[in-house]
Order: C-alpha cells, then sequence, then structure tokens
C-alpha cells in the first residue's frame, strides 16, 4: 500500500507522488477511453513505420553503415527492447498519460521526473518536425511524377535551399521556406483538436497502408538486388564529410554504432503508445501488448527493408534528393518508375500518421505535467465538445511548423534520437529501482530477468547518446539545462505536492 507523502517530503525536488494520486488522476480523466489493444498497437506501428524505413535509411546508409545499416537496426532493436520491457511494466502499473514522466514521479522522485519529461519534449516535438521536413520531400517527389515542381526556396529551408542552389549553380534565393512542411503539420494539428477517435480512425487507415507499402518494398525489391552493392558488408572505417559539411568518423563498428543512434528516434512508436494510457479501453493490459507487438513488428521490417534498399542501390549513390526519399530512389535506379509511384504515395500519406502520433504524444506529456502543477493550466484544459487539450495542441502545431519550415532535417533527427535514448535509459534505471524500493506492488506485467535488462538498458542507450553527432549533444544538453532553470523557477513552486 502506498503510503502518503509526508510534510517534511515536500520540500525535496527528490519528492515522489503517491499512488493514490494516479488513482484519482485516472478516476477524474476527462478523456474518452477509446482506445482499444489493435488500435494502440496501430498507433505504435503507426510512428515506428515511417521515421526509420522512409526517412533517415538514406542518410543512415551513406553517412554512417554502408550496407551494414541493417547491424544498426538490429543495434537500435535491441536497445529499444530492454526499454520496452521496462515501459510495459511501468505502464500497467500506472496507466495514465505522462509516459516516462508519469513512471518516474512515482518512484524516483520530482526532479528526476521534471528531467524525464523536458527530454520527451524534445523527443516528440523534434520527431515531428525531422518526420514534416521529410514528409515534403516525398510530397515534392510526388507532384515532380505529376510534372509539378515547386520553386526550391518554397520547399527547403535556408540552409538546404543554399546547398541546392550552390550545388546546381543557381543564385542563393536569399529567403527560403519548407512550406509544404510548415503546411502539413497544421492539418495535423486540426486532426488532433477534433478528437483522438476521429485521430485513431484515420491512423489505422493509414497504418494499413503503410504495412502493405512496406510488405511491397521487401517482396518486390528482393527482385533487383544486386549483392555486389552488399560488398563489402561492412566498409572500411574512414574519415567523410557529413551532411552538415562537419568531418565525421564513418563505417567500420563505429559506423554501424553511430547509424544506430541516427536512427534511433525511429523506435519512438512504442514510447507513444504508453503516452495514450488515459485514453485506452483497459490500459493495464492493452498498453504492454501494444508496447511489444508494434516493436517486434516493425524491427522486423526495419531490418528486412535496409537489407533490400542497400542491396537496389549502392550507398554512395545516395545523395541529393535521394537523401530525403531513398526507398522511393532505390526503385528509381533500378528503372521502376511505376513502383516508386506506389512507394512515394504510401509514404506521403504514411508520414502523416507519424507526425500525428508525435503530436499527440507531445500534447499528453504537457497534460499530464500540468496536472501535477509543474506547468501551467494551459496546458490541461480540456475542449468541452471534443475532450482534447485543444490549447496546448494548437501551441504545439504552431512551434513544430515553424521550426520545420526552417530546419535542416539531419539536425532535428539527431536532436530527437537524444531525447528518445535519454528517456529510455531513464526509464530503465527508474524500473530497476522500483523493484528494489517496492518489490510487493503490484505488477499487472512484469519485465522478465529485469537485473539484466535493466542495466543494459541504460548502457545501451548511453552508449549511443556517445555516438551522435557533437553539435547534436551539446544542444541537446543546454535544452537541459534550460529546463532545469524552468523547474526551480516555475515548475517546483507550483508543484501540486506542495499541498500535501
Amino acid at each position: 500500500m502506498e503510503t502518503q507523502v509526508k510534510p517534511s517530503d515536500t520540500t525535496s525536488v527528490w519528492r515522489r507522488k503517491p499512488m493514490y494520486l494516479y488513482e484519482q488522476d485516472m478516476q477524474k480523466s476527462e478523456l474518452k477511453r477509446v482506445l482499444g489493444k489493435w488500435s494502440l498497437t496501430a498507433i505504435g506501428i503507426g510512428a515506428i513505420i515511417g521515421g526509420g524505413i522512409f526517412v533517415l535509411t538514406g542518410t543512415a546508409a551513406h553517412f554512417h553503415a554502408g550496407p551494414a545499416l541493417a547491424l544498426s537496426f538490429v543495434i537500435a532493436g535491441i536497445g529499444c527492447i530492454f526499454a520496452a520491457l521496462c515501459y510495459a511494466e511501468f505502464a500497467a502499473m500506472l496507466p495514465v498519460e505522462g509516459s516516462a514522466y508519469a513512471y518516474a514521479y512515482g518512484t524516483i522522485g520530482e526532479l528526476f521526473a521534471w528531467v524525464i519529461g523536458w527530454g520527451l519534449i524534445l523527443e516528440y516535438a523534434m520527431g515531428a518536425m525531422t518526420v514534416a521536413v521529410s514528409w515534403s520531400g516525398y510530397f515534392n517527389k510526388l507532384l515532380h511524377l505529376f510534372g509539378i515542381d515547386i520553386p526550391f526556396w518554397l520547399r527547403n529551408d535556408p540552409v538546404s535551399a543554399a546547398n541546392f542552389a550552390r550545388l546546381n549553380g543557381l543564385e542563393d534565393p536569399g529567403f527560403s521556406v519548407n512550406l509544404p512542411a510548415f503546411l502539413i503539420v497544421w492539418l495535423v494539428t486540426a486532426v488532433l483538436v477534433r478528437g483522438i477517435k476521429e485521430a485513431a480512425g484515420a491512423n489505422n487507415l493509414i497504418v494499413i497502408l503503410k504495412v502493405a507499402a512496406v510488405i511491397f518494398v521487401i517482396l518486390v525489391g528482393v527482385f533487383y538486388v544486386n549483392t555486389a552493392n552488399w560488398i563489402p558488408f561492412i566498409p572500411e572505417a574512414r574519415t567523410i564529410t557529413g551532411e552538415n559539411g562537419a568531418p565525421h568518423e564513418a563505417y567500420g563498428w563505429a559506423g554501424i554504432v553511430s547509424g544506430a543512434s541516427a536512427i534511433f528516434f525511429a523506435y519512438i512508436g512504442f514510447d507513444a503508445v504508453s503516452t495514450q494510457a488515459g485514453e485506452a479501453i483497459n490500459p493495464r493490459k492493452d498498453i504492454p501488448f501494444a508496447i511489444v507487438t508494434s516493436l517486434l513488428v516493425c524491427t522486423i521490417l526495419y531490418i528486412l527493408v535496409s537489407l533490400v534498399l542497400t542491396g537496389m542501390i549502392n550507398y554512395n549513390d545516395i545523395v541529393g534528393d535521394a537523401l530525403k526519399a531513398p526507398v522511393a530512389a532505390a526503385f528509381d535506379s533500378v528503372g521502376q518508375t511505376w513502383a516508386v509511384f506506389i512507394i512515394t504515395a504510401a509514404a506521403t500519406a504514411g508520414l502523416i500518421s507519424v507526425m500525428l502520433v508525435m503530436m499527440l504524444g507531445q500534447t499528453r506529456i504537457f497534460l499530464g505535467m500540468a496536472k501535477d502543477g509543474l506547468l501551467p493550466n494551459f496546458f490541461r484544459v480540456i475542449h468541452p465538445i471534443f475532450k482534447t487539450p485543444h490549447q496546448s495542441t494548437v501551441l504545439v502545431g504552431l512551434l513544430v511548423s515553424v521550426v520545420a519550415a526552417f530546419t535542416p532535417i539531419s539536425i532535428l533527427g539527431d536532436m530527437c534520437s537524444f531525447g528518445t535514448l535519454f528517456a529510455f535509459a531513464m526509464v530503465c534505471l527508474a524500473v530497476f529501482i522500483l523493484r528494489r524500493r517496492d518489490p510487493e506492488r503490484e505488477r499487472p506485467f512484469r519485465a522478465p530477468l529485469l537485473s539484466v535488462i535493466a542495466p543494459l538498458g541504460i548502457l545501451t542507450n548511453f552508449y549511443l547518446i556517445v555516438n551522435l553527432s557533437e553539435l547534436a549533444q551539446i544542444l541537446a544538453f543546454c535544452w537541459l539545462l534550460l529546463g532545469l532553470v524552468v523547474y526551480f523557477i516555475y515548475g517546483r513552486r507550483h508543484s501540486k505536492l506542495n499541498d500535501l
């Protein structure tokens, strides 16, 4: 039985949220419980499929791992499995919105929970921005197939537009904006404001389309694999110029690991499932099922697609526009333009569901933190008709759309990976601590071999963080420092635990 917080504990930054408050939150929730286990699984698959297969396979193969990209997905998948089992145990115990933030608040303490929550903001926001930019790339390719070309300064951020102009002998436009990325974010925002049932229904249809497209890529693409493109499977390690123009070590073992770090944000899907606990019909059983199922299905598909991709097109040839739409570029390279149309159309539709899940998860993190008083009430206001946190949804849409319109995809992807890896490591640590601190607590789902899985999850995720780009590490640590400032200025003073 959970004991209430003592008055002397309420001044500590390590104070924990009592379990009875979580029970009260679940009873008072204004969110609609309309999601079954298959809808939750579809949400997970909807987030996972897209980010890795349609977005960063090209950059990870060309700038990091070469044909050994499949091994990068294996390493990233292993790190995810450790974290997924820990997430499943927590989600079954605390079926509330807030994901890893909520889990840490009830086990380790408020400051720890705040840091995780602040990291999750980085994870979901940057993830949505990254996918918005990639969606723009596929959308422009789809328009091109119909003979329509948007001016390059209206479909690229300023850095990418300047590079495009330089490579094609054009004059630097001075002003440029990724207009398609900006507009698609607002379309997704409108869907999310309308309601979770409508959003989930749209997501289910898109997931079916995406899974069909991925299976199509594997079954058709395998006939165009040139095994010479796999030789050597692990290219010799060397220094190359990265996408941001700076030199870095690529290929070899280091390249495989850095590739795993670069594509890690593609696995956010199962994490996003846990943010929907407040809208799940039977969260204690369905959330763990959806987490594990979505991760296993997508990891297998990732490995197969990466093998087909690097077999169809040499990793050295994935350059220019192919970096934004690598799967379509692979079929284009073997003269299968009909397949390019199918893949491009499926990716264009499919990436919308990834953005939907990312932004959905972001607003639910805000909602959980605002309920605890760590963020202003602005973030917890629920629409009287749609029953969604409409104010925070619009704010997230504004921020995501503006940043996506003016920022290169490589920086966004690495920042998102940092937030994901950090959150996963902290969840493994939190569930490990709780097992020892409160071994008698009821656990509808228990992660097997936790004494092995949790430490391996912590080490794997931090190892991948170290292998991210230096710029991403610096920016992410600055973000975390900013979060600490916000906590001590606002969050700690307004925490609901002050009233206990």
